[in-house]
């Protein structure tokens, strides 16, 4: 497999590419617990893959492990620090913790971003 400019992928990197896929794959079914083992998987071997670590936090918070999800959430946004959709997670798994200012800093990142985004407004709004 080729890639930009003509460099041809390792196979540790054509595996990555194969298990993101896979984890995606399982996100979609909702299996969600062998989801997190792909995606743990993954980031034992490169903790920096941004979009794993959104899907993992995403995972755990949907399965309402609120911190395991917020940590995860901040490596990603340590790598993406304008990605409005992680904020807002974040945002929101610290307001169901009763974490109202770290919840309502979450949102105003987000009004730096976009200060238009309805997510983030209405959150604000129960939170004052």
């Amino acid at each position: 497999m080729t890639g930009l400019f003509g460099k041809t992928k390792s196979p540790a990197e054509k595996l990555i590419i194969s298990r993101k896929k896979e984890l995606r794959k399982l996100v979609k079914k909702k299996q969600y617990d062998e989801a997190l083992k792909i995606g743990n998987e993954i980031l034992k071997k490169n903790p920096y893959e941004q979009d794993v670590l959104f899907i993992v936090g995403g995972i755990y918070y949907i399965q309402n492990k609120l911190k395991t999800a917020i940590s995860h959430f901040d490596r990603s946004l340590e790598i993406a620090k304008l990605d409005a959709e992680g904020l807002l997670l974040k945002a929101n798994a610290h307001f169901r913790l009763g974490e109202l200012k770290k919840a309502k800093e979450s949102c105003e990142k987000i009004k730096e971003i976009n200060s238009k985004n309805k997510a983030a407004n209405e959150l604000l709004k129960k939170i004052e």
